[in-house]
Protein backbone atom coordinates (compact mmCIF):
# COMPACT_ATOMS: atom_id res chain seq x y z
CA UNK A 1 0.00 0.00 0.00
CA UNK A 2 1.27 3.54 -0.76
CA UNK A 3 1.83 6.14 1.71
CA UNK A 4 -1.20 7.93 2.53
CA UNK A 5 -1.12 11.76 3.36
CA UNK A 6 -4.26 12.78 5.59
CA UNK A 7 -5.87 15.44 7.03
CA UNK A 8 -8.18 15.07 9.87
CA UNK A 9 -10.74 17.75 10.98
CA UNK A 10 -13.49 18.43 13.54
CA UNK A 11 -14.65 20.05 16.33
CA UNK A 12 -13.33 19.70 19.52
CA UNK A 13 -15.42 16.87 21.45
CA UNK A 14 -15.66 15.04 18.04
CA UNK A 15 -13.94 12.25 18.38
CA UNK A 16 -11.21 12.82 16.08
CA UNK A 17 -8.58 12.40 18.75
CA UNK A 18 -9.74 8.90 19.14
CA UNK A 19 -10.43 8.12 15.44
CA UNK A 20 -7.13 9.52 14.28
CA UNK A 21 -5.38 6.65 16.44
CA UNK A 22 -7.48 4.20 14.90
CA UNK A 23 -6.37 5.69 11.41
CA UNK A 24 -2.92 5.11 12.39
CA UNK A 25 -3.02 1.63 13.59
CA UNK A 26 -4.91 0.52 10.96
CA UNK A 27 -3.89 2.57 7.86
CA UNK A 28 0.00 2.61 8.83
CA UNK A 29 0.08 6.37 8.65
CA UNK A 30 2.00 8.41 11.81
CA UNK A 31 -0.47 10.55 13.36
CA UNK A 32 0.99 13.82 13.92
CA UNK A 33 -0.60 16.59 15.79
CA UNK A 34 0.72 20.47 15.87
CA UNK A 35 1.66 20.03 19.95
CA UNK A 36 3.32 16.74 18.44
CA UNK A 37 5.54 18.73 16.24
CA UNK A 38 5.86 21.25 18.45
CA UNK A 39 7.65 19.43 21.20
CA UNK A 40 9.71 17.08 19.30
CA UNK A 41 11.50 20.46 17.59
CA UNK A 42 12.19 22.23 21.05
CA UNK A 43 13.37 18.38 22.24
CA UNK A 44 15.47 18.17 18.61
CA UNK A 45 16.99 22.06 19.47
CA UNK A 46 16.59 22.44 16.00
CA UNK A 47 16.72 26.89 14.62
CA UNK A 48 13.30 26.57 14.38
CA UNK A 49 12.27 24.77 17.73
CA UNK A 50 14.72 27.29 19.52
CA UNK A 51 12.30 29.97 18.10
CA UNK A 52 9.82 27.89 18.71
CA UNK A 53 10.90 28.20 22.11
CA UNK A 54 11.14 31.69 22.61
CA UNK A 55 7.70 32.31 21.52
CA UNK A 56 6.13 29.74 23.73
CA UNK A 57 8.02 30.91 26.83
CA UNK A 58 7.12 34.36 26.26
CA UNK A 59 3.45 32.85 26.05
CA UNK A 60 2.90 34.04 23.02
CA UNK A 61 1.19 31.45 19.46
CA UNK A 62 3.94 30.28 16.95
CA UNK A 63 3.53 32.00 13.91
CA UNK A 64 2.87 30.79 10.31
CA UNK A 65 6.68 31.11 9.43
CA UNK A 66 7.85 29.07 12.21
CA UNK A 67 5.31 26.39 12.45
CA UNK A 68 5.36 25.88 8.31
CA UNK A 69 9.15 25.40 8.88
CA UNK A 70 8.15 22.89 11.55
CA UNK A 71 6.35 20.49 9.27
CA UNK A 72 8.08 21.02 6.36
CA UNK A 73 11.27 19.53 8.67
CA UNK A 74 8.89 16.40 10.18
CA UNK A 75 7.07 16.04 7.37
CA UNK A 76 10.43 15.29 5.25
CA UNK A 77 11.32 12.88 7.70
CA UNK A 78 12.56 9.26 6.82
CA UNK A 79 9.52 7.90 8.38
CA UNK A 80 7.03 10.33 7.03
CA UNK A 81 8.14 9.90 3.63
CA UNK A 82 8.18 5.71 3.94
CA UNK A 83 4.75 5.61 6.04
CA UNK A 84 2.74 8.38 5.33
CA UNK A 85 1.40 10.96 7.44
CA UNK A 86 -1.99 11.68 9.61
CA UNK A 87 -2.40 15.38 10.62
CA UNK A 88 -4.19 16.62 13.17
CA UNK A 89 -3.89 20.10 14.16
CA UNK A 90 -2.41 21.49 10.67
CA UNK A 91 -3.21 23.13 8.97
CA UNK A 92 -5.74 25.68 10.87
CA UNK A 93 -6.34 28.27 8.14
CA UNK A 94 -5.91 28.85 4.37
CA UNK A 95 -2.74 30.20 4.47
CA UNK A 96 -1.17 27.09 6.91
CA UNK A 97 -3.42 24.86 3.61
CA UNK A 98 -1.00 26.83 0.98
CA UNK A 99 2.09 26.03 2.74
CA UNK A 100 1.20 22.96 3.18
CA UNK A 101 0.82 21.95 -0.16
CA UNK A 102 3.87 23.66 -1.18
CA UNK A 103 5.85 21.53 1.13
CA UNK A 104 3.98 18.44 -0.52
CA UNK A 105 5.47 19.64 -3.85
CA UNK A 106 8.34 20.32 -2.97
CA UNK A 107 8.70 16.70 -1.46
CA UNK A 108 7.12 15.14 -4.91
CA UNK A 109 3.67 14.15 -2.91
CA UNK A 110 -0.03 15.58 -2.10
CA UNK A 111 -2.08 15.18 0.44
CA UNK A 112 -4.46 12.48 -0.62
CA UNK A 113 -7.75 13.50 1.73
CA UNK A 114 -8.97 15.40 4.54
CA UNK A 115 -11.64 14.14 6.55
CA UNK A 116 -14.04 16.46 8.91
CA UNK A 117 -15.41 14.82 10.93
CA UNK A 118 -18.89 16.14 11.22
CA UNK A 119 -20.76 16.51 14.37
CA UNK A 120 -23.59 18.92 15.48
CA UNK A 121 -22.39 21.51 18.00
CA UNK A 122 -25.02 20.60 20.33
CA UNK A 123 -23.79 17.10 20.50
CA UNK A 124 -20.20 18.43 21.17
CA UNK A 125 -20.96 20.63 23.60
CA UNK A 126 -22.73 18.07 25.86
CA UNK A 127 -19.51 15.37 24.75
CA UNK A 128 -17.12 18.39 26.29
CA UNK A 129 -19.64 19.06 29.31
CA UNK A 130 -19.62 15.03 29.85
CA UNK A 131 -16.02 15.23 30.24
CA UNK A 132 -16.18 17.07 33.35
CA UNK A 133 -12.80 19.03 32.73
CA UNK A 134 -11.70 22.37 34.97
CA UNK A 135 -11.42 23.83 31.70
CA UNK A 136 -14.62 22.96 30.03
CA UNK A 137 -16.72 25.54 31.38
CA UNK A 138 -19.81 26.36 29.07
CA UNK A 139 -18.08 29.79 28.07
CA UNK A 140 -15.08 28.69 27.37
CA UNK A 141 -17.01 25.48 25.04
CA UNK A 142 -18.61 28.43 23.16
CA UNK A 143 -14.98 30.26 23.07
CA UNK A 144 -13.78 27.33 21.20
CA UNK A 145 -16.59 26.33 19.00
CA UNK A 146 -17.19 29.61 17.83
CA UNK A 147 -13.16 29.77 16.98
CA UNK A 148 -13.19 26.70 15.23
CA UNK A 149 -15.71 28.03 13.18
CA UNK A 150 -14.55 30.95 12.32
CA UNK A 151 -10.77 29.37 11.28
CA UNK A 152 -12.35 26.11 9.76
CA UNK A 153 -14.60 27.19 7.35
CA UNK A 154 -12.26 28.92 4.84
CA UNK A 155 -10.21 25.53 5.51
CA UNK A 156 -13.17 23.42 4.36
CA UNK A 157 -13.80 25.43 0.96
CA UNK A 158 -9.75 24.91 0.33
CA UNK A 159 -9.75 21.29 1.04
CA UNK A 160 -13.41 21.14 -1.38
CA UNK A 161 -12.31 23.52 -3.80
CA UNK A 162 -9.59 21.07 -4.25
CA UNK A 163 -11.78 17.96 -4.47
CA UNK A 164 -9.62 16.64 -1.34
CA UNK A 165 -12.70 16.84 1.26
CA UNK A 166 -15.17 14.50 2.38
CA UNK A 167 -17.02 14.88 5.24
CA UNK A 168 -17.91 11.89 7.43
CA UNK A 169 -20.87 11.69 9.91
CA UNK A 170 -19.41 11.59 13.48
CA UNK A 171 -22.39 10.57 15.49
CA UNK A 172 -22.20 6.80 16.58
CA UNK A 173 -20.33 4.20 18.07
CA UNK A 174 -16.46 5.06 17.67
CA UNK A 175 -16.74 1.58 15.62
CA UNK A 176 -19.38 2.75 13.56
CA UNK A 177 -17.57 6.30 12.66
CA UNK A 178 -14.16 4.23 11.73
CA UNK A 179 -16.12 2.11 9.82
CA UNK A 180 -17.24 5.18 7.68
CA UNK A 181 -14.13 6.68 7.56
CA UNK A 182 -12.12 3.67 6.58
CA UNK A 183 -14.04 3.34 3.75
CA UNK A 184 -13.58 6.75 2.33
CA UNK A 185 -10.05 6.11 2.94
CA UNK A 186 -10.46 2.75 1.05
CA UNK A 187 -11.46 4.41 -2.00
Amino acid sequence: MRALRLVILGRQGSGKGTQALRISETFGCIHISTGDMLRAAVAAGSELGRQAEEVMNAGGLVGDDIMNGIVAERLGADDIMANGVLLDGFPRTSDQADALERICADQGVAIDRAINLDVPVDVVRERMVARGREDDTPEAIDKRLALYEEQTAPLLDWFGARDLLTTVDGVGSEDDVFERISAVIGR
